[in-house]
Formats: structure tokens, C-alpha cells, sequence
């Protein structure tokens, strides 16, 4: 996060009578004061095995977070990392998801948790994917689940809901033998970061992911291609934490108050314009502060000279 400095001082109501001359002119720079901000990733190797959540809670005492990947160059970044550690095992990042299977019909009754899971493959995999008295209907076209879903919705009631082993046997009857078919059983891909970023950027290995009866996965780098896999999440591996730098800046902020005669050298109303400014702030960079930078006086604000083209205005920097 953002810190400029630390936030002091509070401001009277008196203060705020006065501050409401010169409130237009500060909200209208406030946006000007706030640049444009890119802070670099560090991003730190920690050997100790621990479960995702362990790792996640690690992370967020001793830096940030779990380390979060938003594109090619964070990619390379964490590759660097783990290399230099001398690393030859899966590292742990950010990445979960929450697995919940549902029916394509939305069935929710007796026999809608029912599963029969090819376990000599650890079925189901993460790469894939009627009601009281239902009529199965086979349909010899091949298509992805998607497409298959909305071809039953057309055309019959939905893909097949599994409800037991017989009416899972009756389905197995239409299948030729060594073949696959769709039946309406999913989940939602519902990936999310530790750190709460956006789920945009994915480097997933093409290999399968078996998620078994798992309630929840979460995402390992593979040690040599960096691809990411799904993993039991109560594995213990060594995991890669992100940490951002502290970083400070001065900002020159001009005033030309209404009022001449208002002062602002008195510590009211330095502490009142502050935290209107932090205020705004707060709006644009969370977790940033700041702080007036004083002359040796112990004056903040200073009259520009006669030389300058905006005579009579007043700066400052925070």
C-alpha cells in the first residue's frame, strides 16, 4: 500500500465555518494530487511446508498475501523466485476455488447428492465437467457440455439428473461401451485470488486435475514450467508470499483562499484541510496517508514571489 506519511490532528467546528470558503478550491486539486501509482511486487520464497490456509495465513502476517499472478511479467517474476530458492517442488499461490456440484434441471430433492465417480481415474476431473419419474433419451451428435445443454432444453427437459445407482444403470444401457456421454451434473469454475484480485490472468497445465470428492481445491506452480495445477488444499508445500514496498511522495499543492485574511499556518485549519485531502484520498488509494513536510519554521504554506505569474497563491507539499 500507498503511505505518504501519518495522519495527525483534528479540526474544530469553528475551523470547518472557515474551511467551507476555501473547501471548492481544495476538492477541485484534490484529484491532481493524487498521481498515478504502480507499485513493484516483491515477491518471497518461503521453504516451510504448510497448507494452503496456513500458508495464506503466513503470508498475511509476515508480508501481504499469498502471491497473486495478474500477468506474463508476474509470471516470470515468480519462475525467477522459485528458481533462485533452488526449489524442486510445487509452490502454493493464491488461487482457490470452492467446488459445489449442481444438476443443469436444478434438482435439489432426495438422490441429488448421488455421485458415481470413476475412482480408478479419480474422477471427476477439473478440466471437465426428469425430475420425479424421468424418461432418459440418448442423443448420437457430439457436441460440449455447453452446447448439449441447451440442444436438451430445446429439444426434451434438460441433461440427464442421477439420482441412484438405477437410474444411473439405465443411463449406462444407452452408452456404447469404451464411450462418454453428458449427463447435467456441474459446478461453477469460481476461482478466486487470496488477496481478493480480479480472476483474469490463467496459466493452467493442460494435464488433468483430479478433484475426486474434494470440496475445495486450491492452485500450485509447478516447479519447472511454472504451469499452474488444482490440489488438494490440505497438501503441505512450500509457498510463495508478496509483499509491497512503502512508498513516498511529495506533491506541491497550490490555495488561493476567498478569505485573505484566513491563516493557514494556524494548526486548525492545517489540520482540517488535511484531512479533507485524506479524506479524498482514501477515495482513490486505500490504506494511504499524509503528512504536511515543514519548513524549518514550522510553516507549511509560504506566498509564492513577486516573480511568479500566479501572484498572491499559496503551496505547500504534502
Amino acid at each position: 500500500m500507498k503511505e505518504l506519511g501519518s495522519h495527525v490532528e483534528t479540526h474544530s467546528p469553528q475551523v470547518s465555518m472557515m474551511m467551507e470558503r476555501i473547501l471548492l478550491g481544495v476538492l477541485s486539486l484534490s484529484g491532481w494530487i493524487i498521481p498515478s501509482i504502480c507499485l513493484h511486487r516483491q515477491y518471497h520464497y518461503v521453504a516451510d511446508l504448510k497448507t494452503w490456509t496456513e500458508a495464506a495465513s503466513y503470508c498475511r502476517r509476515t508480508y501481504t498475501d499469498l502471491v497473486s499472478i495478474e500477468n506474463t511479467e508476474g509470471m516470470n517474476q515468480l519462475m525467477n523466485t522459485v528458481s533462485s530458492s533452488s526449489n524442486s517442488s510445487e509452490v502454493w499461490i493464491g488461487l482457490y476455488s470452492g467446488i459445489v456440484w449442481r444438476w443443469s434441471d436444478g434438482y435439489r430433492g432426495t438422490g441429488s447428492r448421488y455421485r458415481n465417480w470413476r475412482t480408478s481415474y479419480n474422477e471427476p476431473d477439473f478440466s471437465s465437467g426428469t425430475q420425479l419419474d424421468p424418461e432418459f433419451v440418448v442423443v448420437n451428435e457430439r457436441m460440449n457440455w455447453s452446447s448439449a445443454q441447451r440442444y436438451c432444453r430445446e429439444n426434451f427437459t434438460d441433461l440427464a439428473t442421477v439420482r441412484n445407482d438405477t437410474e444411473n444403470q439405465e443411463i449406462k444401457r444407452f452408452v456404447p461401451c469404451g464411450d462418454w456421454a453428458w449427463i447435467g451434473l456441474f459446478r461453477d469454475p469460481n476461482f478466486n485470488w487470496s488477496d481478493g484480485s480480479n480472476y483474469k490472468f490463467s496459466y493452467w497445465d493442460n494435464a488433468d486435475n483430479p478433484l475426486g470428492s474434494l470440496t475445495h481445491v486450491c492452485a500450485v506452480a509447478m516447479q519447472r514450467s511454472g504451469k499452474w495445477r488444482a490440489f488438494d488444499c490440505e497438501r503441505r508445500l512450500p509457498f510463495v508470499c508478496y509483499s509491497l514496498p512503502a512508498n513516498r511522495q511529495v506533491v506541491r499543492l497550490r490555495m488561493k483562499p476567498e478569505d485573505s485574511s484566513l491563516d493557514l499556518n494556524d494548526p486548525a485549519v492545517k489540520a482540517d484541510i488535511l484531512k479533507k485531502l485524506q479524506d479524498r484520498l482514501e477515495t482513490k488509494v486505500a490504506g494511504a496517508t499524509l503528512k504536511w513536510r515543514e519548513q524549518p519554521d514550522g510553516k507549511v504554506f509560504f506566498k509564492e514571489g513577486k516573480s511568479s505569474k500566479k501572484k498572491e497563491r499559496k503551496k505547500t507539499e504534502l
